[in-house]
Formats: structure tokens, C-alpha cells, sequence
């Protein structure tokens, strides 16, 4: 009969009672070792016979009597264990078998293959690192349950290698992007998080309170108003990997706190913003992936630069017609009927917005540059110069997916000052996700900032897509959630 988690956990702590009894301490301040598990395995041919010393996690325990195997598995992968009694001795082997799954063990000895041709280690001594008191989850064949993945992170990396790999090429990620930004003469630097006023989006922020100064301040929804103060005092090439904040409504594609790549660079415009999008991301495939090409659900995607450009005009054009771009009105009425929620009275930009996110971005699976906006949507960026009522402003879509959004900035500052009051006049009015006047960004735009491109890509989503993960929480380690009611 198996045993229950109570019955397990009762037996695992005896073993630690049994253990101290023994004179061992079962949580000790240091151990050594020489190799990890794949230098093991990949130089069998040079290792074999040489006293090694290894230390990891058991992931399982097998045999009787007077010998035993052990899966070990460390941060290089797994080797096997073969303790026999003859060779660790009585003490040793009575202490041996009190170990556990899930214990963290040090063990010393020489490299062999087994009959079986398994690369192992043929203990001589053992050491416990870290007694367990709770067992591994599902008998340690996978945590499969994705609410317990993500609120016990550690387990979910303990239990499935998929995680692990997820998560250490999203580190891979973030190096190999620096390394591409740092080659073109970028400087990468930190900006404030707390910030007295919210800007460079459109979004709910989070508030505080800071006691000291006796004010109140907001989590960053983006990093761009301080990035391009450092423009305009002469750092051309500029960018900042970290952590921004939107208090909006979470899905499979959106968290409150989320990670985000913004760069600035100065005698640039949104097509530079291009290239440089291109060229990062099928670099980062190469890397990581060793191809350009990502399956993303059941299709392919290739990734290889150039990419698509689309008008936002000619992608409304394709979804409701020409027709409908004559008005507000008109619009309204073609999203009507196409099944789509409109309240009145509508403006022409956020709607045309809503028609994109609804009946165009799903549909946009090969890598696409989504280019040219209504000034309405876009108070930062710089008008083309043949409408003044559009922006050069793109976004870019993979798998259907927004990964990213650039401008050509605007650094007017009589003009940028009042584009803020618009939106200062529609957050008054209500709008809580308009973006406020910023006195200070516009006393530095007032001090000349060159022509800049600007641009920020949301890292959460681009380790969606390279991992082929189907919910942004499976690529954030420790994602907001709900606290446990029954904790």
C-alpha cells in the first residue's frame, strides 16, 4: 500500500531523529565538490577511475540489502550513485540508508560504467547536505498541477526539467540581448521605479506613499520619459532591461508586474527601431535555438529578417473596409458589425485601436511591423510627414502576439507640452490611464533633445514565443497570484 504525504513525512522526519542520533549533522555549513554531473557523463573517457566528488538532490532511491543505486541530479544534469557497504563501511551505510528522495547528499568516489553501460559514481563516502522533510510532488514524476506550479516555483523546477530549461534560456536571453546592444554602443543604465509622475504608456499605475518626503508616488508603466532625459544630456545610445508596473487585468498574455527592454538612440527613427527589432530577435533564436525558425502552437514561424510592414490604415482598410474611415461614426458602425462592443460616444484613434486589437493583431502570425498610427493613441511620437494626424509609430507581432512598440520621438517640447495637456484634460476626466503632465521631461526637451528613435519590447512575451510557452506565467518565475486560502 502507498503511503499517504502525513505517513511520508512522519518517516522522513524519524530519519532525520535516527541521523542526529547517528552524530551526523544533517544541515552542514559547506561541502565540496569537483565536478558536476555533465562533466561526468561527457568525459567519461578521461574521468574513468578518477576519485570524484559530487553533490545534489535524489531523486531516487533503488536497492536492498547491501547495496543500492541513486539518481543524483544537480545544475549540469544527472549522474548515478552506486553505494555498496563494503566499500563506505558499516557507519556510512547505516546513514545511507535513512536518505530520503529529495535529500541533498555529497558523495565521494570513483567514475564507472555499470553492466548496463550507465555512467555512475562508485561511492566510497557519503555526506547529507540537506535533510528533507516534506516529499518531492506526484512521487516525484512531475508536478503537473499548474496553479501549485506557479505558487511553488521550487518544487515545479524540482519536479520538471521543462521548467528548468524555460527558465534558463529566458537568463540566456537577457545576456544575449545585452551582448547585441553593448556591440552597437548602447549603455545600458537604471532609472527610477518610484516615480512622481506615471508616463511613456497607457495604463493604470500602482500608488504609494512615501512617508519621508510626504508624498505620493507610482510604480513605472515605462521607462521612456527618464531614458530620453539622458538623451538630451548626451548619452546617444541608451538602454535599461527591468521591471515595469500596470495595474490592469491579468491573462495568458498579461501580468501587473512584467519585464521590458527599452532603448533610445539618438540620430535614429522608427525604421533604425526596425532593423534593430529584426536583428535582435533572429539573433536570439540563433543562440538560443540554433535556428531562426520557432514553432509557435502547431505552426512555424520564421523569423529571418526582413520582416513585414503593414499600415495601420491599410490593415483597417482590410478589416472593415475604406468605407469606414471616413468618421468616428462610420467606424463605429463597420465595428458594430463586426461584433464588436462599441460604447458612444466614441473617438476615431482609441477606437481604431480596439478594431486592431480585435480583428487584426490575432491574425498577424508571421513576424509583421504594424507601422503608422492616429496621433490620437500616440502622445509621444513624431508625425509623418505626409498626415499630421498620424504617427511614426510601430508595433510588432509574432504568433499573433504584441512583443513590442517603437517611435520616432517627438522632441518638440511647445508640441509635446501640448499633447500632455490633452491627455492631463482626459485623465481629469476620468481616464485613468492617460498620461499626465511631466513638467520636468518637457523643462529637458526644452534644452534640445537631437531626432531619436525609441524602443521597448516586452521580455515576458518574447520568452513566450522562443520557449514556446502558452501562458505568460509559465516564463515568470514567481507570478502574482491570489493568496492561498488554504496555507
Amino acid at each position: 500500500m502507498e503511503k499517504g504525504e502525513s505517513a511520508l513525512v512522519a518517516e522522513m522526519r524519524d530519519n532525520l531523529a535516527r541521523m542526529r542520533e547517528l552524530g551526523v549533522e544533517p544541515y552542514p555549513r559547506r561541502s565540496e565538490r569537483t565536478h558536476v554531473s555533465s562533466e561526468i557523463v561527457e568525459a567519461f573517457d578521461t574521468l574513468e577511475g578518477t576519485e570524484v566528488a559530487v553533490a545534489g538532490r535524489l531523486m531516487s532511491v533503488r536497492g536492498h540489502g547491501k547495496a543500492g543505486f541513486a539518481d543524483l541530479v544537480d545544475g549540469g544534469g544527472k549522474v548515478q550513485l552506486y553505494v555498496r557497504k563494503d566499500e563506505v563501511g558499516e557507519e556510512q551505510y547505516e546513514l545511507w540508508k535513512l536518505v530520503d528522495v529529495g535529500d541533498i547528499v555529497g558523495a565521494r568516489g570513483e567514475v564507472m560504467k555499470t553492466k548496463t553501460g550507465e555512467v555512475s559514481v562508485k561511492v566510497k563516502s557519503v555526506a547529507v547536505l540537506a535533510k528533507a522533510l516534506k516529499p518531492l510532488p506526484e512521487k516525484w514524476h512531475g508536478l503537473k498541477d499548474k496553479e501549485l506550479r506557479y505558487r511553488h516555483r521550487s518544487l515545479d523546477l524540482i519536479a520538471n526539467d521543462d521548467s528548468r530549461r524555460v527558465f534558463l534560456l529566458r537568463s540566456r536571453m537577457l545576456r544575449v540581448s545585452r551582448e547585441f546592444l553593448w556591440e552597437r554602443g548602447f549603455v545600458e543604465v537604471e532609472t527610477p521605479i518610484l516615480q512622481p509622475n506615471y508616463g511613456g504608456a497607457f495604463a493604470r499605475p500602482f500608488t504609494t506613499h512615501h512617508h519621508s518626503l510626504g508624498m505620493d508616488l507610482y510604480l513605472r508603466i515605462a521607462d521612456e520619459l527618464y531614458l530620453k532625459r539622458l538623451i538630451v544630456g548626451g548619452i546617444e545610445r541608451v538602454f535599461e532591461i527591468g521591471k515595469d508596473f500596470r495595474n490592469e487585468g491579468m491573462d495568458r498574455t498579461h501580468s501587473p508586474e512584467f519585464s521590458q527592454l527599452e532603448l533610445y538612440q539618438a540620430y535614429a527613427d522608427y525604421h533604425d527601431m526596425m532593423e534593430i527589432t529584426e536583428s535582435l530577435v533572429a539573433r536570439l533564436a540563433v543562440e538560443l535555438l540554433g535556428t531562426t525558425k520557432v514553432t509557435w502552437g502547431d505552426r512555424e514561424i520564421d523569423l529571418s529578417p526582413p520582416w513585414r510592414r503593414l499600415t495601420v490604415r491599410d490593415a483597417l482598410v482590410e478589416a472593415v473596409g475604406e468605407e469606414a474611415l471616413g468618421s468616428a461614426a462610420a467606424l463605429a458602425a463597420a465595428a458594430k458589425a463586426k461584433g464588436l462592443d462599441v460604447e458612444a460616444p466614441v473617438e476615431f484613434g482609441p477606437l481604431a485601436e480596439d478594431v486592431l486589437s480585435t480583428l487584426v493583431e490575432p491574425k498577424l502570425v508571421e513576424p509583421t511591423f504594424l507601422i503608422d498610427y492616429p496621433k490620437a493613441i500616440s502622445p509621444l511620437a513624431k508625425e509623418t510627414p505626409e498626415d499630421p494626424e498620424t504617427v511614426e509609430r510601430f508595433e510588432f507581432f509574432i504568433g499573433g502576439l504584441e512583443l513590442g512598440n517603437s517611435f520616432t520621438e517627438l522632441n518638440d517640447p511647445d508640441e509635446q507640452r501640448r499633447r500632455f495637456e490633452l491627455q492631463e484634460a482626459q485623465r481629469e476626466g476620468g481616464d485613468a490611464e492617460a498620461q499626465g503632465m511631466d513638467e520636468d521631461f518637457v523643462f529637458a526637451l526644452e534644452h534640445g533633445m537631437p531626432p531619436t528613435g525609441g524602443l521597448g519590447i516586452g521580455l515576458d512575451r518574447l520568452a513566450m514565443l522562443l520557449t514556446g510557452a502558452p501562458n505568460i506565467r509559465d516564463v515568470i518565475l514567481f507570478p502574482p497570484m491570489r493568496p492561498d486560502r488554504q496555507a
